[in-house]
């Protein structure tokens, strides 16, 4: 079903099944199985991310959309941000804005949104520890250490700490093995997704990271910001793991 997100100026509808999408009297018309399941005028969107592979658009209405300055988001197999289509008869000047504000972003303002990525990520991992009646205190401690940039790297022993905590001493992340740690990979590839295409969905480029720099990952913006929320698929795969 389409996913429709109202903001303060334009809204961003996500859709993610099957559908036919098209423009009538200047509405963005979702159909489903031909029946109509949602429509949004024209002038209210700002953005429009396609998820499914069978989804069908009308020229008349992506010409529509480019004339009001609209983002089209493609994704791929993985619901991953692909690619987007940008007006250029008229330049999309909060895009624009937007980009050249991410682009221009201080070492310094870098270094502090880092930190307090690092803090939240840190902080949920607790959270996640003491809804399981684990011990925490040695992450709670750590949260407090992290500083501009995290030089002291607490980011990295939180997550040895954390690990052990939760799953036992003999536990080891790896992304190549199997069981509970696949499991992981799985929950985390969708976390990632949904945060990428929020991070297009804003208007800045995935590729620009504030911690994550290579030039071979095109949603270094993506892997930054989802990191508070890996805890949550922690607990998640925990639960089931403990019902196995």
């Amino acid at each position: 079903m389409p996913l429709v997100l109202s903001s303060m100026i334009k809204r961003i509808i996500d859709i993610s099944d099957r559908a036919y999408v098209h423009l009538k009297h200047q509405q963005l018309v979702i159909e489903k199985q031909s029946e109509i399941v949602g429509q949004v005028p024209i002038e209210d969107l700002g953005v429009l991310i396609l998820q499914h592979p069978a989804i069908v658009l009308t020229q008349q209405l992506i010409v529509a959309c480019q004339k009001n300055k609209v983002v089209i988001i493609f994704c791929d197999e993985k619901h991953l941000p692909y690619s987007l289509i940008l007006p250029i008869g008229e330049g999309h000047t909060l895009h624009n804005k937007i980009l050249k504000q991410q682009i221009a972003i201080s070492e310094p303002t870098r270094k502090r949104l880092w930190q307090q990525i690092v803090q939240h990520k840190i902080k949920q991992q607790e959270q996640t520890l003491v809804m399981l009646d684990k011990e925490s205190t040695r992450l709670n401690y750590l949260s407090t250490q992290v500083r501009t940039g995290d030089p002291g790297n607490c980011e990295a022993i939180a997550a040895q700490a954390y690990w052990k905590l939760l799953f036992g001493k003999a536990f080891k992340r790896d992304t190549d093995l199997d069981g509970v740690n696949s499991i992981l990979n799985y929950g985390y590839a969708i976390i990632r997704a949904a945060v990428a295409r929020s991070v297009c969905g804003a208007g800045l480029h995935p590729t620009i990271g504030l911690f994550h720099t290579n030039q071979y990952n095109a949603l270094c913006l993506a892997d930054d910001l989802m990191e508070p929320f890996r805890p949550w698929v922690d607990y998640v795969v925990y639960q089931m793991a403990s019902t196995q």
